[in-house]
């Protein structure tokens, strides 16, 4: 069979394999675009397995809602450079991949590597990707979020997603609340959710950093208690100062509207996975080295 420019130019689009590739495929398949894009997709498998290896630690958050259910999904997919990570592909993707989620909200990153769309898996979507960008593609984790309450979402850029569930309140409340977790990361909602454990470390260090002060026992202990509230309000959203207003702290806010926060959620690209860094100039004198 004639395998013409236009049969390749269309796997091509289809895949984004490389043009010889798809006409070797096409050769192969004996013209069947179906099957000479299956055979792309298992070739791809075995060069996605080859650089499954590199760390992706760049990529993009995205938050995704769905009005008619009251679920709200968080996600983040990695890749290897900042410059995938723009890709129009890759942002494809990822959208794709917020609205399997909210359709069927799989248990887990690998439930949702299984899930089907339009006869595929998304393994199949992931493998397809990495062949066509050239890197490795890394779906790390999701969140789902279902309630009645109000929900703030934030998205900074592409690199920090928030979520944050609001009892009471109102939805302008709710999305200065994301924007406030986006801005300042607190680790908790309020004190009372702080571990025990970590409020007492903090005080050893507060008493260790005042036990040169020469000043009478009660002073010193009322300023590690003072510093120490402080801390408290640093690390949790209720206890932060408003980033709208320097005068009031977000529990004056909550207050005031009679609102609460049951939870939020907060993803940054990247966070606690370890980048290795390229020591190139330690990499050639090794090679030289051994090429003695």
């Amino acid at each position: 069979m004639d395998i013409t420019p236009a049969l390749v130019k269309e796997l091509r689009e289809r895949t984004g394999a490389g043009m010889m590739d798809c006409k070797k495929a096409l050769v192969e398949a004996q013209g069947a675009i179906d099957l000479a894009a299956e055979l792309l997709r298992k070739a791809g498998a075995a060069k996605a397995d080859k650089k499954s290896s590199r760390v992706a630690a760049e990529g993009r958050v995205a938050v995704k809602s769905d009005a008619n259910t009251g679920r709200h999904v968080l996600l983040e997919v990695n890749s290897e450079t900042d410059f995938v990570a723009k890709d129009e592909s890759f942002a494809a993707f990822v959208d794709r991949l917020a609205d399997v989620i909210l359709a069927t909200q799989p248990a887990d990153v690998e439930a949702l590597m299984r899930a089907q769309v339009e006869g595929r898996t998304v393994e199949d979507l992931r493998l397809e990707l990495v062949t066509k960008v050239g890197e490795n593609i890394a779906v790390r984790r999701f969140e789902v979020l279902e309630t009645k309450g109000n929900v703030g979402s934030y998205v900074h850029g592409t690199r920090i997603g928030v979520l944050v569930d609001l009892t009471g309140g109102s939805p302008e409340l709710a999305r200065d609340l994301a924007m406030q977790v986006a801005s300042l990361a607190p680790r908790y909602v309020a004190s009372d959710q702080v571990p025990q454990e970590t409020v007492d470390k903090e005080r050893e260090i507060i008493k260790a950093q005042t036990a040169e002060e020469k000043k009478p026992p009660e002073i010193i202990a009322k300023m590690v208690e003072g510093r120490l509230r402080k801390f408290l309000d640093e690390i949790t959203l209720t206890g932060q100062v408003f980033i709208k207003d320097d005068k009031k702290r977000v529990r004056d806010l909550l207050a005031a509207q009679k609102a609460e926060v049951k939870r939020f959620r907060r993803y940054e690209v990247g966070e606690g996975i370890e980048k290795k860094s390229a020591d190139y100039v330690s990499e050639v004198m090794a090679q030289v080295k051994q090429s003695r």
